[in-house]
């Protein structure tokens, strides 16, 4: 099949997808399936292995990432409700101060946009910002930008998330280094869209609070847990995953005690430990009930299902791309074209977030169509993650589900929103890029 006539096909899936979410208001899993399925029939992959293929992506993603997401809800559940949450707030806020009151909500966007899934990381931290910026009397906006941007950040580049997770493994990138580049790569974009946005953007201080959303009630702090409790459960996964990378290579990698770091350094065992610390140090030692402890783990896998499932479905459209070979399609046309490879897979990874509404989904979908460039051009892959990771945190139109819940928490105009997230988030991606091909011309 000819080259533009296999992307064209891609094209016209994508906006099936799009047309049966916006127009006929079909549920995401539908609409994904279907999108798949057409693409694969127009790809000409025989129909008597579009089944298996659907069952493939699906399993694929459910069974990579499903575990992943159920302990980030968990943690973030028991952080909320121990007042872990608030007091990571709190310390930050007091060591920072009203003038660096900015970058401490950044460094809290960060670290619970890379523990939780990011509506659990939004909902939880903005009651927290509201109370600040009630009592250092600052413009609410003014501190809901910094900490969205952190979060958005966070969830995107670094694993656990789902998303960067799915990329580490599709490009068989080091984790050390996408930790390492991702914290260069994230210093700029934090800088740019967390504290010049705020700055320089016109009319932030008139942009009226008209949501429901109200201050969180504020645990007395004799009940809080430590600092150091609070905020090393999150970084549980972090720290397992780099110590596990840089002790595998020193003990040799087929010692035992490789074997065991590998293990322990698995994003599910690093984060089952983490939500195992949190259950014990955030529930139990708390005084919660074997009852109480089961109540809050039902409620928190409960409330992130939906999200697990769609995400899962973005693996079908993805298989049928990896089988149909459209990656290769765009790398024989790449070729010809005097373009970065990493601003080709910032695009096409941006329009697929543009057009599905969905991060993890667009970072899925376009792991299978950017992967083969990395061996044709010999690109760093952990670069290739940072710059795929970047487009799927890109602007975003009015039916993303991040668009609506940031417009509905706030109640504020689709202008001011767009003003808002729109730009955190494109400044976000863009900066982000721009910081990924400067590091590919020095590593």
């Amino acid at each position: 099949m000819p080259t533009f006539l296999a992307l064209f096909w891609v094209i016209v899936g994508i906006g099936i997808l799009v047309i049966l979410n916006l127009k006929f208001k079909f549920h995401n899993i539908f609409s994904l399936l279907i999108a798949g399925i057409f693409i694969a029939i127009m790809e000409g992959i025989p129909i008597n292995k579009i089944v298996s293929l659907v069952q493939q992506g699906l399993g694929s993603i459910m069974g990579h990432l499903a575990l992943i997401i159920i302990f980030g809800a968990i943690i973030g559940k028991f952080m909320t409700e121990s007042g872990a949450s608030q007091q990571i707030a709190d310390t930050v806020i007091r060591k920072c101060g009203t003038r660096f009151l900015s970058v401490g909500l950044m460094f809290i966007g960060v670290i619970f946009g890379i523990a939780m899934f990011y509506e659990v990381a939004f909902l939880i931290a903005m009651p927290l910002v509201m109370n600040i910026a009630k009592k250092a009397d600052i413009p609410y906006m003014k501190l809901v930008i910094p900490t969205v941007v952190g979060a958005t950040m966070g969830h995107s580049l670094f694993p656990p998330q789902p998303g960067p997770v799915a990329l580490i493994s599709a490009f068989d990138a080091d984790i050390v280094q996408v930790y390492l580049y991702g914290a260069l790569v994230l210093i700029p974009s934090l800088f740019c869209a967390g504290i010049l946005l705020p700055r320089l953007l016109p009319g932030i201080t008139a942009i009226a609070l008209n949501s429901m959303i109200s201050p969180v009630a504020e645990k007395p702090a004799h009940e809080l847990p430590s600092f150091f409790t609070s905020i090393m459960i999150p970084l549980i996964p972090a720290i397992l995953m780099i110590a596990s990378s840089i002790i595998k290579p020193v003990m040799g990698m087929d010692s035992q005690a490789a074997k065991v770091c590998e293990f322990l350094g698995s994003a599910e065992i690093s984060m089952l430990l983490a939500t195992m610390a949190a259950i014990w140090l955030l529930g139990l030692r708390r005084g919660l009930t074997p009852d109480n402890i089961t109540h809050c783990v039902s409620d928190a896998i409960s409330k992130i299902a939906n999200v697990l499932f769609v995400i899962s479905a973005g693996g079908i459209i993805k298989q049928v791309i990896i089988d149909a070979g459209v990656g290769d399609h765009i790398v024989g046309a790449m070729s010809h074209v005097s373009m970065s490879p990493f601003i080709v897979a910032w695009i096409i990874t941006a329009v697929i977030r543009i057009l599905t509404g969905q991060g993890a989904v667009a970072a899925i979908t376009s792991a299978g169509i950017v992967a083969p460039m990395i061996g044709a051009f010999n690109l760093n892959p952990a670069l290739m993650a940072l710059a795929v990771a970047c487009g799927s945190n890109t602007i975003t139109l009015m039916y993303d589900g991040g668009f609506l819940l940031f417009k509905e928490t706030f109640g504020i105009s689709m202008k001011d929103t767009f003003k808002t997230w729109g730009l955190l988030e494109l400044i976000n991606s863009v900066v982000g890029l721009i910081s990924v091909i400067g590091l590919s011309y020095i590593i």
